[in-house]
């Protein structure tokens, strides 16, 4: 990656929603995945400055820094007005950023006015027009998919950043070239808004998407990492550090799904930083069929093998600690007191042995983390491993029970999450939806699987928690 001093862009910072410091004592509980940070005085005096929101002592970097690789700490760069890029004192953002646009069948929504726009017509039936001062059309002769389509785009780039931006996607010029805020830090290679489902696009399906869209990651910032909580990020709108995107070979051109999660996940191999930046909305439009729509789900699932073989322990439709395994593994054998004692087993061990915490925080994390596992193995039930929840409902009674059970709890959980009242989405509606949802992305895994030869899609995940290395602490000042 680039060279250069390393730091975290400005000085604001907000604090992760998994933040804790009890007592506000010197330990610290926070991140994605959780971690437990042990932090000396000056430590805690930068961590009280931004509990504050007060100005930050001058050594704070080495602790921000950490923190914010860690998940965290979210930086808080200024959106408004010019960008101030490293090395360029130029307000002109469009000798700064290049707009490249894959489209096939469809001319784009999005065309930029100041910005150059490449717009790449990966081999559409009838070529693509496309007008504007600063547009030019790159027509290929062979249809090779989004990935291969933005790579030919992105060779044509004479800026430092390129934004690629898809066709059925809408946002404002301003607010899109605002994320270059966040590359003030060095290490920045790539930069994601929030995609949202297009609010003025009539219909059930449309509505649906506003409330449980796949490409809408929601409104905390985040790092993007895998196994993190924000683990990757539609291309529908990424701005890229061009250099980044050229030391890693671009994207994927082999991968026709799933090319934008393995593009981060390979920025983040080579120590970049990808950023989840919520406050800059851009608008999606939604399938228009209810065949289009579940056709492309089973086409998110059927990245998913491919994705393992090549980010070997980056994806698994369930990861979670061996003890909650055991926990809810006995309720679906039907031995649920079992698994309350094994729960409270735990509970008791990770007291003792996380005796610089409360013994009430740590009763709240094992409590909780117990009752997100049972989220998970009831959502991977009923979407990853469905074909297999089916197979046991049609040969014993336990498991028509409990995947009933499961069914309920998924819905009655996910409504109880989704549900706005300014989206008139009838319950029985959601219920439906979210269930052809979840089969169709299933079906989709099981076919990629299956193509790939590999189960590696399918295999749970457990790890330990806190993690045994450094007796699971680390020193953060």
């Amino acid at each position: 990656m680039s060279g250069g001093t390393e730091r975290v862009v400005g000085t604001r910072f907000a604090l992760d929603s998994s933040y804790r410091r009890p007592s506000s004592g010197a330990t610290v509980v926070g991140g994605s995945p959780l971690r437990l940070f042990t932090l000396g005085a000056a430590g805690v005096k930068v961590l009280e400055a931004i509990e504050r929101g007060s100005s930050l002592p001058a050594n704070h970097a080495p602790l921000t820094e950490r923190l914010v690789d860690a998940g965290v700490l979210h930086p808080l760069p200024e959106l408004e007005g010019p960008a101030h890029l490293p090395g360029d004192a130029s307000d002109n953002i469009a000798t700064q950023l290049t707009v490249v646009t894959p489209a096939y069948g469809n001319a784009p929504q999005f065309v930029a006015t100041t910005l150059r726009t490449i717009v790449v017509d990966d081999a559409s039936p009838q070529p693509l027009k496309v007008t504007g001062a600063n547009v030019d059309v790159l027509r290929l002769d062979v249809n090779g998919g989004p990935g291969a389509a933005r790579n030919a785009g992105l060779v044509q780039v004479t800026t430092p950043f390129v934004a690629f931006v898809d066709s059925d996607v809408l946002i404002d010029e301003q607010e899109l070239s605002s994320l270059l805020a966040h590359f003030t830090d060095p290490r920045v290679a790539l930069v994601a808004p929030r995609i949202v489902a297009d609010p003025t696009q009539p219909g059930t399906l449309a509505r649906f998407e506003q409330v449980h869209s796949p490409l809408d990651l929601g409104r905390e910032p985040a790092r993007i990492a895998p196994t993190t909580r924000v683990s990757y990020v539609p291309a529908a709108v990424v701005v890229c550090r061009v250099e980044a995107l050229r030391s890693i070979g671009g994207f994927d051109a082999r991968l026709r799904f799933g090319e934008d999660v393995d593009l981060v996940w390979r920025l983040v191999e080579a120590d970049w930083r990808c950023r989840y930046e919520p406050r800059v909305e851009a608008r999606h439009q939604t399938r228009a069929t209810g065949r289009d729509w579940a056709l492309q789900r089973y086409r998110y699932g059927t990245s998913a093998a491919p994705l393992a073989a090549r980010h070997r322990g980056a994806l698994a439709p369930l990861r979670m600690s061996g003890w909650s395994a055991a926990v809810w593994g006995s309720v679906v054998a039907g031995a649920p007191l079992v698994g309350a004692v094994v729960g409270a087993a735990t509970t008791g061990a990770l007291v003792r042995k996380l005796r610089q915490l409360p013994a009430r925080e740590t009763m709240r994390l094992a409590g909780l983390g117990h009752l997100f596992a049972g989220r998970l193995v009831a959502g991977t039930m009923l979407r990853a491993w469905w074909p297999l929840s089916a197979a046991a409902a049609v040969v014993s009674r336990r498991a028509r029970r409990v995947v009933l059970a499961a069914w309920v709890f998924h819905i009655v959980d996910g409504w109880r999450r989704e549900h706005r009242a300014d989206v008139p989405l009838a319950a029985p509606t959601y219920a439906l939806l979210t269930t052809v949802d979840d089969l169709a992305y299933g079906a989709g895994v099981w076919a990629g699987a299956a193509r790939e030869r590999s189960a590696d899609a399918l295999l749970p995940r457990f790890e330990a928690w806190p993690p045994r290395q450094r007796g699971g602490t680390e020193p953060a000042s």
